[in-house]
């Protein structure tokens, strides 16, 4: 039977992941909701079949829905999933998982207590990059770990595609770290364990901020963070050291490995992980089965991993 779905947010996100959910075997979009009526407008339009709606309220609500996708700002997650999850749905939601951490605590318990399925939309938990980063970490080919480098830069932001959503330049909820970094975090923190933050500090222009600096450890391993936005193009890398290999991931899916010498790009065989692939892990966790996805307890280290940079 596939699994009647309602999406809450109808941005860049939230509008994607309506076009793949209606392609989905898997799944049967059944109801749409924004606060922006000509958001609703145009999802009606694309696909009159779908019920739409100005009060996501009234779609968490809806007793013909098994799970709810919440892709509005940071800050309304919290009321969307708790009564939703406690209405006996299962919550897909963009990240960051909250920007206050009573919202992200209280989606972490209310999902406990409810057994609810929940899960954020991580780009690297399947991308197929990382993946193979994780199966060198789990069978030994990096050695020991000793470091990991993310370093991003961003000629203007927030990006094209962000523009309509205003809250992403914003210092309260965007940002690049919530945006881009926390993918990264979340990643690292798969492979390594929580991280436990030493140093932070963060420069705000107009908006969100314009650098930002932090060092971490997992266990006894160093991670540093950089993001700029600054005369230089956009640059997404991340870098796990070994003493046997080294990985570098860039620009989302890009993987290349060192022994000591040149980097070699590494040809990656099998699914690429996309918006389709994690949305039919999820509706495998909805079946019992095993997820790769990141649950709402791994939203909450990212959440406090990220949101240092913000106390600093």
């Amino acid at each position: 039977m596939r699994i009647r779905l309602g999406i809450i947010g109808l941005g860049a996100m939230g509008t994607e992941m309506a076009e793949v959910a209606y392609r989905h075997p898997d799944f049967q979009v059944v109801a749409v909701a924004d606060l922006n009526p000509a958001a609703v407008e145009r999802i009606s339009v694309r696909y009159p079949d779908v019920s739409t709606d100005l009060d996501p309220s009234r779609l968490i609500e809806d007793a013909r829905l098994d799970a709810v996708y919440i892709a509005s700002p940071p800050d309304t997650h919290a009321s969307y999933a708790i009564p939703a999850m406690s209405a006996g749905k299962a919550v897909f939601a963009e990240k960051p998982l909250a920007v206050r951490f009573t919202d992200g605590s209280a989606m972490v318990r209310v999902a406990a207590a409810t057994g609810a399925v929940n899960a954020l939309n991580f780009t690297l938990a399947d991308r197929a990059a990382a993946v193979e980063v994780g199966r060198a970490v789990d069978h030994g080919a990096a050695g020991t770990v000793v470091g990991v480098d993310l370093r991003f830069t961003f000629p203007q932001w927030p990006r094209a595609f962000q523009r309509d959503a205003h809250w992403v330049a914003g210092r309260e909820q965007g940002g690049l770290m919530r945006e881009v970094g926390s993918h990264y975090l979340f990643l690292t923190d798969r492979l390594l364990g929580p991280l436990t933050p030493a140093f932070s500090r963060t420069r705000y222009g107009s908006g969100s901020e314009t650098s930002a600096v932090g060092v971490y450890t997992a266990g006894e391993v160093p991670i540093t963070v950089t993001g700029r936005v600054t005369a230089a193009p956009e640059t997404y890398e991340w870098i796990l050291y070994g003493t046997k290999r080294s990985y570098r991931i860039t620009d989302w899916s890009r993987l290349e490995v060192s022994d000591g010498g040149p980097w070699a790009e590494v040809a990656l065989n099998g699914p690429h992980g996309n918006e389709h692939t994690r949305l039919t892990t999820f509706a495998d966790a909805m079946r019992g089965q095993p997820t790769t996805l990141a649950d709402f307890a791994a939203g909450l280290r990212v959440q406090r991993a990220v949101e240092h940079f913000h106390a600093s």
